[in-house]
């Protein structure tokens, strides 16, 4: 049976947990962890990626992320490939380092983007890695540390988390404390790492319940939420997708669409591959890269490559495009929907 595909959009909380293969170690010694904290920081950093939450355990990995505008499956493709690459080098090995395909949920924030910082970051306590509250503040491999301000990670967004505890650090610090110390004993939480359905209208009772009252629950496997959540972000999904659909069944590619861009702007199709500033050019290329991505579902990377600037340059374009004014407008001028 087909895996379904991942889902994904601007602002959308992701829960990722990444294993080794065969849950084999993925982090050998302290090298390899700071190796993987360093490449992880430079890939959010350049994707403009928020990261809330995140773990290093021996053969797995927890990162609770938002998507910018650098899709979160492109983000994971820099981070792991490069990660496995070097782990390979060093350790003289081949093959694969992680299992075949990431798990990923996508979250309900305003339910569980607190549940999950604060799961994600026990997991240390969980497994004996540290062996109590204090040494887990210490805990360089986790986020925790840094949101009680031991060390700091400028790619880690700490303000908006404690944000959501109190307006002065001090304060929000103590109140995320006692947040964590009481999740202490909740242990395993499957609600949050798995269960489909089951998960989406809260455990086996919820689901009797809504059953024996012969009320009929959206869920979904790759989705994190309440049976509303779960509707809407499957029917986004598929209108995105049927939109792309569409534009590929009228022959719309990226090549059709810089002609149709260049001529919308009354450009040279060739200065849109050029360093240009002049403002015709930069707007041009601003809506390009937004219709690119957004609406052909194109990474920023194939994007960048066509038009031989950097990935981070398209993501900035696309963030440009977006605030476009008249955007739809012009939009459905340019691809004739």
């Amino acid at each position: 049976m087909p895996r379904k595909a991942r889902i994904d959009a601007p602002g959308a909380l992701h829960h990722v947990i990444v294993r080794g293969i065969e849950r084999k170690a993925i982090f050998k010694d302290r090298f390899d962890r700071t190796h993987f904290v360093k490449r992880l920081g430079t890939v959010l950093s350049e994707t403009d990626t928020p990261c809330y939450a995140w773990v290093l355990m021996r053969n797995h990995v927890h990162l609770l992320l938002k998507t910018g505008l650098t899709p979160v499956a492109t983000v994971m493709r820099r981070l792991l490939t490069g990660y496995a690459q070097q782990f390979n080098r060093r350790h003289n090995r081949h093959g694969h380092l992680f299992q075949n395909r990431y798990k990923s949920f996508l979250c309900q924030e305003d339910v569980y983007l607190l549940e999950l910082v604060r799961y994600i970051h026990l997991n240390p306590l969980r497994a004996n890695a540290v062996k109590d509250l204090k040494a887990l503040r210490q805990y360089v491999w986790c986020g925790h540390s840094a949101l009680m301000g031991q060390v700091q990670y400028d790619w880690q967004d700490t303000d908006y988390v404690l944000k959501l505890f109190g307006t002065k650090a001090a304060e929000a610090r103590k109140a995320y404390a006692a947040f964590v110390a009481k999740g202490q004993r909740q242990g395993q939480r499957p609600d949050l790492v798995g269960g489909g359905l089951i998960r989406s209208v809260g455990g086996w009772a919820a689901l009797k319940d809504y059953q024996d009252e012969g009320i009929r629950v959206k869920g979904d496997e790759r989705i994190l939420g309440d049976s509303d959540f779960v509707e809407s972000v499957l029917k986004t999904a598929n209108e995105e997708l049927a939109q792309s659909t569409l534009l590929e069944a009228t022959g719309q590619d990226l090549v059709q669409l810089i002609k149709k861009v260049a001529k919308f702007y009354q450009i040279d199709i060739m200065e849109l591959k050029t360093a240009s500033k002049a403002r015709q050019v930069s707007l041009a290329r601003s809506m390009l890269c937004y219709l690119a991505v957004r609406k052909f579902m194109l990474s920023c990377a194939e994007v960048a490559r066509t038009l031989n600037i950097s990935p981070s340059a398209v993501s900035k374009a696309v963030t440009k495009g977006q605030a476009l004014t008249n955007r739809a407008k012009m939009e459905k001028e340019i691809l004739g929907l």
